[in-house]
């Protein structure tokens, strides 16, 4: 699931400049941050998607193992 999140690189551009980062640095900054670290951030969203997706194959494995469980048990126990 792909979100699109906000990132001010306007904003962080002129903090940098502000705080004596000369434009031109001040800009590829803003543009690095916005191609590489937002690209990398998830959200709620996909934390949720990816837990919900864990939680059902957990759970089948978990139906699979119990269902081989009782079917070995009814084996041993119709011939012993």
């Amino acid at each position: 699931m792909t979100t699109a999140i906000a990132f001010d690189s306007l904003g962080y551009a002129k903090r940098l400049r502000d705080n004596g980062v000369d434009q031109r640095h001040a800009e590829a900054h803003a543009e690095a941050a916005r191609d590489f670290i937002m690209s990398e951030l998830v959200t709620k969203s996909d934390l949720a998607a990816a837990l919900t997706a864990q939680t059902l194959a957990l759970t089948l494995r978990l139906g699979v193992m119990m269902t081989v469980g009782f079917g070995v048990l009814a084996t041993l126990m119709k011939i012993l």
